[in-house]
Parts: C-alpha cells; structure tokens; sequence
C-alpha cells in the first residue's frame, strides 16, 4: 500500500515539475515565467521529496527532506522577488531611455 502512495506522490511531483517546465519555455513573459517556476516548482519538488521520505522513512532521511523543503520554501519566494524586482528596474531605465 506504501508502495501505490509513494508512487503518487513522485507521479505527481513529476507532473508538476513538468508543469514548470512547460511555463517556462512556453509563457511570453518573464513575469509569468518566473511565476510557473517558482509555484509549480517548488510544488513537484516538495511532492517528490516526500515521496522519498516515506519511501526511505529512516530519520535521518526525513529530517533531511524536511530541511531541504523548509529551503525550498524559504528561498523560492525570495529569488523569484528579486528577480522580478531587476527585471522592474531594467524596464523602467529602458523605458526611461527611450522617453529622453
């Protein structure tokens, strides 16, 4: 029974990682790039993360998961702000350039 949860777990982590993949290479913009990346993401690797801690369960292996998705969850937020944030900046000194 373990067997058919992990499974749906690392299926649906997959689906999601895929997910991202696609919006990144098919949105038109690097807002909506960004945001596909960042949520879908994040999602598919949480997702097959614990797939493998309950595949594994040993402690050390969890506690392991669990900090690598406290990371995930920590810095995917940040990066994809200040990204967005650059990206702002670049397009309001362009738009500045072109104005003058």
């Amino acid at each position: 029974m373990i067997e058919i949860v992990v499974g749906l777990f690392l299926i649906a982590g997959a689906a999601f990682v895929l997910v991202a993949a696609i919006g990144i290479v098919r949105l038109p913009d690097l807002l909506t790039r960004m945001h596909a990346s960042t949520k879908a993401g994040t999602l598919g690797a949480l997702l097959v993360l614990v797939g493998l801690a309950l595949h594994v369960g040993t402690g050390e292996v969890v506690s392991k998961v669990v900090a690598t998705s406290l990371f995930l969850l920590l810095t995917a937020p940040i990066a994809a702000h200040m990204i967005g944030r650059a990206h702002a900046r670049v397009m309001k000194k362009l738009k500045d350039n072109r104005s003058a």
